[in-house]
């Protein structure tokens, strides 16, 4: 039954009539000095998908994209077809010392945007002046109850995407900055993917069925590894294993938090899968240490 939903589910998803929207606004490289210009282009990129959604009758898509038009938004990037991508900046980032990527897991759109950006705004609270977070839905994520959760075909979409962006996030922060990439569930198999050589301090892999290495060494990147499971997250219940089927490989191996595979494992309560940005949250505390560089105050699982 349970593999039945999981190819039934994404048929009648892709049978869905596509809510049109604008093909994103053209913008050139986009700099510390031309950071307003690229926010208020996708703005209204995001205010003229709403109007479209609404006149195709999706109310649910045209409230989302109006939100995302409101003029105390930040987006470097902004695109209203199909499910929907787009990349929100908290705080200034032309002048931040510290700053951390949000990679999301499956089922985040813009319908449900706004889970994924309270993790991203309560990371920033805590995080306090002086850096800037990105909630980067820069990919097409794939269905909780699908096939596609369980192979990499959508994370090997991403990692070109998001490796082209740390480059260029790199561009307007400067060789000083501190990147820190905080990948959660799915996110962790993009990050993994894309982890080669990536321009960042630090990578941390939060409630994660695996990268799809086997260890942190194969991943092949000079950043410090971290990786947490809160105490009552499911992903604890998936098989850490892979293997090859009909041609595609199922599955994404070695548990991060596992000794095997050697990251830096780190406290994160006794939270759920989505609990890991929760405010106040010992997981919360401890990614901010990992974000501002301080740690030797992060505490050990």
């Amino acid at each position: 039954m349970l593999v039945m939903g999981a190819v039934v589910v994404p048929v009648s998803a892709a049978a869905r009539p596509r809510i049109p929207a604008p093909a994103p606004a053209v913008l050139t490289p986009v700099t510390a000095s031309t950071l307003d210009e690229a926010y208020a282009a996708n703005r209204a990129n995001a205010a003229e998908a709403a109007g479209m959604a609404a006149d195709h009758g999706d109310r649910t898509r045209a409230a989302a994209d109006r939100a995302m038009a409101d003029p105390s938004r930040h987006f470097l990037s902004f695109d209203g077809r199909g499910s929907g991508q787009a990349v929100e900046i908290f705080g200034d980032l032309a002048h931040a010392d510290h700053v951390a990527v949000l990679v999301p897991g499956s089922d985040t759109t813009l319908e449900t945007y706004g889970r994924f950006r309270a993790g991203a705004l309560a990371l920033h609270d805590r995080l306090g002046p002086g850096t800037a977070v990105v909630a980067w839905l820069g990919y097409e994520t794939p269905g909780t109850v699908s096939t596609t959760v369980m192979t990499t075909g959508r994370a090997e979409e991403a990692a070109p995407r998001l490796k082209g962006f740390i480059r260029e996030l790199r561009g307007v922060v400067g060789r000083s900055a501190h990147l820190s990439l905080l990948c959660h569930s799915y996110g962790t198999v993009v990050c993994g993917r894309a982890a080669q050589g990536l321009d960042v301090e630090d990578i941390a892999l939060l409630g994660s069925p695996g990268t799809g290495a086997d260890s942190a060494a194969a991943l092949h990147t000079s950043a410090r590894v971290w990786a947490a499971r809160g105490a009552d997250d499911w992903v604890a219940n998936v098989p850490h294993a892979s293997a090859d089927l009909f041609g595609t490989t199922i599955g994404f191996g070695t548990d991060p938090v596992s000794p095997a595979f050697g990251a830096h494992v780190f406290a994160a309560g006794d939270g759920g899968h989505s609990d890991y940005f929760k405010p106040g949250s010992v997981s919360l505390d401890n990614l901010a240490r990992i974000v501002l560089g301080d740690t030797s105050e992060v505490t050990r699982a």
